[in-house]
């Protein structure tokens, strides 16, 4: 007789995808329209993560994207979305979970950021930006490295 408590092995679903907060800037505009340079772009990525259920493993999990365009000392346009996700976990054990959260959901998150920046960027005037795929198991790694611990594969 199987225990009825028994998961059904590993789980990651989306409960709910958002914007939690944006931002765009264009100090320089209009002015910028007038360069025939390419501005240098930059972009930063964060991962902020919050359990919102023990119970029912529902997971907050929030990708920041910070894009910045520069022209020498000026800036062009600053673009920020924090996308959000509600996931529900389950079946996973505690020393991956980590890369659950960290790996397995920005790779979710990721696609709709980048078409929120490429809408904000259009609509600022600016050429359609693309943000390219970002390997998120390796920057997990690279934050391991960093803090001093193990990296597995």
């Amino acid at each position: 007789m199987a225990d009825s408590n028994q998961t059904q092995g590993p789980s990651l679903n989306v409960e709910k995808i958002y914007v939690k907060d944006i931002s765009y800037e264009a100090p320089s505009v209009p002015q910028a329209f007038l360069e025939q340079k390419v501005p240098e772009v930059g972009i930063q990525l964060q991962i902020a993560h919050s359990q919102l259920s023990t119970e029912e493993g529902l997971h907050e999990v929030v990708l920041s994207v910070t894009v910045t365009a520069k022209l020498q000392d000026r800036t062009l346009f600053l673009a920020e979305v924090q996308q959000g996700g509600l996931f529900r976990i389950a079946g996973i054990a505690s020393d991956e979970m980590p890369m659950v959260i960290e790996i397995g959901c920005p790779n979710i998150l990721l696609p709709f950021a980048r078409e929120v920046i490429n809408d904000l960027v259009g609509k600022g005037g600016f050429p359609q930006l693309l943000i390219n795929p970002v390997n998120f198991e390796l920057l997990y790694q690279q934050k391991l490295a960093a803090n001093g611990q193990p990296v597995s594969h």
